[in-house]
């Protein structure tokens, strides 16, 4: 079965539709050399101009004290301005025309800081076009979320306006993945399936997109089971308060959701963890929220509300942006500061309050490489140490505009090449090598990237492959094998699979199975796995 792993490039139409998209207009996304600027170096920005465009000058205008900048047709009004040189052009077949490649080099800065720059373009006569980096992203959700729902998508999608700037951030600064991380193996648990605890049973077991009683207090109850595979590292699903099973959809960001077992649960877990030398990482939704929490629902009903900037309301069926249609869950507009900055607050309150590890990013690419540039900053400056990881589900090529702004991503391509091979058997492991060598070629080492084979969002690995736990075996032993931090998904290793295919219209919840406990378990898969772990470890 074909799966739909990357949802906004799933079929050929949807890469053609973002490939047309990105080449038309002026292109920047997020184009710098070096990707990690570090102080010292120059900057060298880079800009495609698309077939429907003919401009004669492209200039950047550009801030490293804390304004923003802006200028028209090469005059800077706010900062300097810096002019771009045209260096060539390159064919595109799809288009069948020419695009040009402009670039810029902007002088090294010797204090950190952010650099924050808009890029404009214009022909002898006519107005300013600029460079919006949401232009393609929101081209692609687009007609991703038309095609699952059915629904015709047009040609060309045209989104946004070529005449208002964005504003491009990059951080100055000499971060780096914390090394704790490079050593981590990472036991992924979605906590309301995972165990009870206190002695209580499971609520249910039935209905996967209702709650099943596994909470915090559980959790902690299981960490010598944890730490008898040899994980040393624990990513929990979502904790906040929130209606949901999942918890992506959050109403609170400063509690603990009571079902799971409250802030004193967490608190609990987090000490017990630490006294045994684990990390414990939370999985955190920044690109949207729940449509219930108290800031919509004022910016929803009040257009003189303070918090009405903080969502992008439009006349689309929902009303509001949201994430892919989805009007439980609006998007966050951290074009605004306040917003943005309630954002980053809210993450350093789990570390500092909490003492949590870090987090993983949901929908990373949501919120796009400016917000983490100011992300990745401000959370360092609370713990040094943590470690910052996000969901970016898209090409390569896009997947790279994240380094320099977080400590790694999940590897997305791996995955999706463990699975083609070891479940599917649509590649062999000779082909699997050949892209594995390329694949890490693509990014720096020091860019950590989780290797994964299943997760929650996708069909359980042995269900893929058919109840095959020879075909898990191998796929586990030559994920162990790989440089960067394996993730386990709960139950993987004790052969927990599902009923039926999320890609069959029963939705990705049904791959949350409530946790197989004592005799249930496959002990001797346990067993295998732990020999792999501690051969990695040694």
């Amino acid at each position: 079965m074909e799966e739909f792993i990357f949802g906004t490039l799933a079929t050929d139409q949807l890469k053609l539709i973002r490939h047309r998209a990105s080449h038309r207009g002026i292109i920047h996304a997020h184009d710098i050399s070096p990707r990690d600027p570090q102080l010292g170096q120059p900057i060298t920005l880079t800009v495609h101009v698309g077939t429907n465009l003919s401009l004669d000058h492209i200039a950047c205008y550009y801030t490293t004290d804390g304004t923003q900048p802006s200028g028209d047709k090469g005059v800077a009004y706010s900062g300097t301005s810096a002019p771009f040189q045209m260096t060539g052009v390159i064919w595109d077949t799809l288009s069948w025309s020419y695009q040009q490649r402009w670039t810029v080099t902007l002088p090294a800065q010797s204090s950190k800081c952010y650099l924050r720059y808009q890029i404009g373009g214009w022909a002898a006569e006519g107005r300013e076009y600029y460079a919006e980096w949401p232009l393609v992203k929101d081209a692609g959700e687009f007609a991703a979320s038309a095609f699952f729902r059915g629904q015709p998508i047009p040609e060309h999608l045209d989104i946004g306006d070529p005449h208002k700037p964005h504003t491009f951030v990059a951080s100055i600064d000499a971060f780096k993945p914390p090394r704790w991380a490079s050593n981590a193996v990472i036991y992924h648990i979605f906590v309301d399936r995972f165990f009870p605890g206190n002695g209580n049973g499971w609520l249910q077991t039935d209905d996967l997109n209702g709650f099943c009683g596994g909470t915090l207090w559980g959790v902690a109850e299981k960490l010598d089971y944890i730490a008898a595979l040899g994980a040393n590292t624990i990513w929990l699903s979502p904790v906040f308060t929130s209606d949901s099973h999942h918890g992506y959809d959050v109403t609170d960001y400063v509690h603990v959701e009571p079902r799971l077992g409250g802030d004193e649960a967490l608190h609990h877990l987090v000490n017990e963890a630490h006294a045994r030398g684990m990390r414990v990482i939370l999985d955190i939704a920044l690109n949207h929220i729940s449509n219930q929490h108290p800031y919509f629902q004022d910016a929803s009903t009040n257009p003189d509300s303070i918090y009405r900037d903080w969502f992008t309301f439009d006349n689309s069926e929902v009303g509001y942006r949201s994430f892919f249609g989805v009007a439980s869950m609006p998007q966050m507009n951290v074009a605004n500061p306040s917003a943005r900055q309630w954002l980053i607050e809210v993450s350093r309150f789990w570390l500092r309050e909490f003492d949590v590890d870090g987090f993983r990013l949901d929908v990373a690419d949501g919120p796009g490489p400016d917000f983490w540039s100011y992300f990745w900053p401000a959370v360092k400056a609370e713990k040094a140490d943590c470690y910052c990881f996000g969901e970016v589900v898209d090409a390569p090529d896009v997947q790279q505009r994240y380094i320099g702004r977080l400590d790694g991503i999940l590897d997305f391509h791996l995955c999706d090449a463990f699975r083609r091979t070891f479940a599917r058997h649509v590649w062999s492991e000779a082909e699997f090598e050949s892209f594995r060598s390329r694949h890490v070629q693509a990014f720096p080492p020091e860019f950590i990237m989780p290797s994964f084979i299943d997760n929650h969002d996708m069909d359980r690995f042995l269900f893929q492959s058919g109840g095959d736990k020879e075909a898990l075996r191998r796929a586990a032993s030559v994920q162990m094998s790989l440089p960067n931090p394996p993730v386990i998904y709960y139950g993987t290793e004790v052969g927990l699979s599902q009923a039926v295919s999320g890609q069959s219209g029963f939705g990705m919840h049904v791959n949350r199975v409530p946790m197989l406990w004592g005799d249930d378990q496959d002990t001797e898969l346990f067993a295998y796995y732990q020999t792999l772990i501690a051969q990695r470890r040694r």
